[in-house]
């Protein structure tokens, strides 16, 4: 997948121009991307303009300016964006209530390494980026950024389907089978 630039990022008012167009597109977008995993659990499959949105609305926010400033979000979301062959998801811990995430987090931990793809009869598992920084042994992080790599023949298989996405984590369980659409949306990210 192409990495963004500092000169895809548009300039605050060039932004604020297109911004309710294109917050609406990613919206859209987001809703194909997005899986539901359970009641607790849902990841959104990242790509090129969900990352590019993500920057646009953190410079918007901080006022960013600066192109030093700009290089750096870039930097930073660049690595959450999936190599050829790869898909990347943002997994979220969806618990509004603070005290059910206080029970949860702590349960959770190493939620990271339960998270697979079913391809055939094919076991594709995640892989955490940020590792470091997100992963303690006695409580989650409420976001993990995951990365699946695929084999060309994993590949052909998920356009095919079936394609399953499942936690398997003692704590927690979901198992969920992609529509088309959502594996037509995400087979686009292996070659792009």
């Amino acid at each position: 997948m192409r990495k963004l630039a500092v000169s895809d990022i548009k300039d605050l008012r060039e932004y604020e121009r297109e911004r309710d167009a294109f917050r609406s597109e990613i919206i859209a977008m987001k809703k194909r991307r997005r899986l539901s995993l359970g009641d607790l659990l849902s990841i959104v499959f990242e790509n090129a303009f969900t990352m590019r949105f993500q920057i646009q609305e953190m410079a918007r926010a901080e006022k960013m300016l600066r192109d030093e400033q700009i290089a750096h979000e870039v930097e930073t979301y660049n690595q959450l964006l999936p190599e050829p062959g790869e898909l990347s998801g943002t997994l979220f811990i969806e618990i509004d209530d603070s005290d059910a995430l206080r029970s949860w987090l702590p349960r959770l931990v190493h939620i990271e390494d339960h998270v697979h793809f079913i391809v055939g009869d094919r076991t594709v598992s995640a892989r955490e980026e940020d590792a470091e920084r997100l992963t303690r042994e006695d409580v989650t992080s409420a976001v993990h950024y995951l990365k699946f790599a695929f084999t060309p023949e994993e590949r052909r298989a998920f356009a095919d389907g079936p394609v399953r996405l499942v936690v398997d984590h003692p704590e927690y369980q979901a198992d969920v089978t992609l529509t088309t659409e959502q594996r037509s949306e995400l087979v686009g990210d292996f070659a792009a």
